[in-house]
């Protein structure tokens, strides 16, 4: 990897200009550091403020071009001053080498002036007036490192001279580069090392490069890793005198096999510090990363148009592809990944995409906290129902190279499965309504193994449980099932298309408490209502929880009323508390594969279908009479055409 990235990064930069911003106090030289850069000569007469400047694209190797806005410090112009500092990509603050005072106003006004106005964008500090500066003063390096220190955003110090065309150029190379190709994502300036992101990126480009899996990039691995990055092949003395210089810094950064991952980590550390940022920001944008490390919007195609009662799910060939991933990891081939196996697994991600919620705690694991293999393809399954985008993106950056669009499948629109009466979903989304307490928490904590807790912890936001439920036939589906607080269930009603993501919907009671079951009552009914309303209906079951309880008188009559009343299969008994759970996900995942079926009516529906079938039957009959009354006039003409007619 020599990193010869010159111009090679250029088509791949992702922007069309650079705007740097020159500012800083009156008479320190930007103007005519400006006018030099363009026309490479000095001017004589300058004007206070000059025109905005265009460099060309061909000016830097990048081959983007550079416009260049002078400013003036006067307090007239802040107003003007301040817009121009908003809109900037880089910033190019001066000082006069010639006066020690303007370098002082760097750290007393300039600098903080920069941080109140929130001006997040690389600065280059430029000592203009070089040849003037006074050979007995201190060296940039010892005036510079304090204030560098302090204000991390300086990405380069550098002294020029307009006059005599000394590093004039190289100001605003800086200043593009440090647009072009960021310090701040890569590396850390503090510990002087690369940061988390980009690590990972690198480590997922290792992989990808290291074609036979030995764990190094042998020499003809590196080749074709330099090729594909900078369009041009080592020579084998190249590649030796890049091990070499590996080797003696770091002996584990090479092996038998070639250059390992530490090696290759601590070749682009190398790069960063001797200031070859665009080596590493070339290699990073030709696996596809964006300025913020990750894969850019191009490379996540939009193949997830779909309508609001479709749902994205993974095809089998990506469901192999994380079978053999899981089996991968596993390193220590006990049928789990434990935290450390699965963070391992993600290394290669900008971050492990479920360590937050709704993917925290929402499948099972083992006593270890390991996730067993069907744990781990329900995340996947929660994932992709919930974000396909994300899922997309998380597969690519653990592996997955195929096509996109072989990756995952749309399903079929719900109301299309109705009127077929028949699914061919694989992952089922179920909402859980309830009122307080009365055990929604608890029937998702035992669908994911959880023990059974007497304490009562209010839910208050959306909580997913996912896991593979097997079915008589021997077929297995995924089940996600979604805990809707009570509190929410008005907001989830306000919008018109808030049950087309439901496949079925269950409704929780604590059969010991009359009030309870009054309210999850009230929200069957409304649930079903808007359902009715909107063309979303969606099959529902009741489930009698803490059956273990003595029942309030009637329990059992009128929940079965209800439900006979409604439409729906009768009520569910199930205990958490003694582990019987009466087949009830079996149950939910086998109503929702018959979507035609347990999808209550209303009294208000009732009406509104008896009110339709009356009035078809009304059209009916008056069809038929008018077809009476048109035979009757046919007949009529006939005999009167025939009583005219000669006998």
């Amino acid at each position: 990897m020599a990193g010869s990235a010159a111009g090679a990064g250029g088509s791949s930069v992702g922007r069309t200009s650079v705007r740097v911003v020159v500012m800083g106090e009156t008479g320190t030289g930007k103007s005519s550091l400006i006018v030099a850069v363009a026309t490479e000569s000095f001017p004589e007469n300058v004007p206070h403020v000059i025109p905005p400047t265009r460099l060309p694209a061909d000016y830097y190797p990048d081959r983007v071009p550079l416009t260049i806005i002078d400013t003036s410090s006067r307090p007239e112009n802040k107003a003007k001053l301040i817009a121009e500092c908003k809109s900037a990509d880089a910033i190019v603050l001066t000082y006069a080498c010639d006066r020690p005072s303007t370098l002082d106003r760097l750290s007393t006004y300039w600098l903080p002036e920069l941080r109140r106005l929130e001006a997040k964008v690389p600065v280059i500090v430029v000592g203009c007036k070089l040849d003037l500066r006074d050979e007995q003063q201190v060296s940039l390096e010892q005036v510079m490192s304090p204030i560098m220190q302090q204000y991390r955003e300086i990405e380069t110090c550098i002294e020029c001279s307009a006059l005599r065309q000394i590093q004039v150029q190289e100001v605003f190379y800086y200043a593009q580069k440090a647009v072009l190709h960021p310090t701040a994502p890569l590396f850390d300036q503090e510990t002087q090392s690369l940061k988390p992101h980009c690590v990972r990126a690198l480590k997922r480009i290792f992989i990808l490069c290291d074609h036979d899996r030995d764990g190094a990039l042998s020499d003809s691995e590196l080749n074709d890793f330099q090729v594909r990055c900078f369009n041009a092949p080592l020579q084998h003395t190249e590649i030796a005198g890049v091990k070499k210089v590996v080797q003696e810094k770091l002996p584990e950064g090479v092996n038998d096999f070639g250059l390992t991952l530490t090696g290759f980590l601590f070749l682009h550390a190398l790069f960063i510090e001797k200031g070859r940022l665009e080596t590493t920001w070339t290699v990073l944008r030709k696996f596809g990363y964006d300025n913020d490390i990750k894969l850019r919007d191009d490379l996540l195609p939009t193949i997830f148009k779909r309508a609001s009662d479709q749902t994205v799910e993974l095809t089998n060939e990506a469901v192999d592809f994380l079978k053999g991933v899981f089996l991968t990891f596993d390193i220590d081939s006990d049928g789990a990944l434990r935290p450390a196996e699965l963070d391992d697994l993600f290394s290669t991600a900008p971050e492990s995409p479920w360590s937050e919620a709704p993917y925290k705690d929402a499948t099972e694991k083992n006593v270890l906290g390991g996730l067993s293999l069907e744990g781990f393809l329900s995340e996947w399954a929660l994932m992709t129902l919930k974000d396909p985008a994300a899922s997309l993106a998380n597969l690519i950056y653990i592996g997955y190279t195929g096509d996109p669009a072989s990756a995952f499948q749309i399903t079929r629109k719900r109301r299309l499965d109705r009127k077929k009466q028949q699914t061919q979903r694989n992952v089922f989304q179920c909402f859980v309504f309830g009122s307080r307490n009365a055990g929604k928490t608890t029937l998702l904590n035992s669908f994911i193994g959880r023990t059974f807790s007497e304490k009562y912890n209010p839910t208050t936001s959306d909580r997913f449980a996912a896991n593979v439920v097997g079915l008589h036939n021997g077929d297995k589906k995924i089940l996600v099932m979604r805990e809707i607080a009570e509190i929410k269930v008005k907001n989830l009603l306000s919008s018109k298309e808030s049950l087309a993501a439901c496949d079925i919907a269950v409704f929780v009671h604590d059969s010991s408490d009359e009030e309870s079951w009054k309210r999850t009552k009230e929200l069957l009914v409304q649930v079903a209502s808007h359902g009715e309303n909107t063309g979303f209906e969606v099959p529902c079951l009741i489930i009698s929880a803490k059956d273990d309880l003595d029942p309030y008188p009637l329990a059992v009559q009128d929940s079965t009323r209800v439900s006979q009343d409604m439409g729906i299969e009768t009520p569910i008994p199930i205990s958490m508390k003694l582990r019987d759970h009466n087949d009830v996900f079996r149950r939910i995942v086998s109503a929702a594969q018959q979507p035609h079926l347990s999808i209550p009516e209303t009294e208000a529906g009732k009406s509104r279908k008896q009110y339709q079938r009356l009035l078809n039957r009304s059209l009916t009959f008056v069809s038929v009479g008018a077809a009476v009354a048109v035979v009757g006039l046919g007949a009529y003409r006939i005999y009167a055409a025939r009583k005219n007619s000669p006998g």
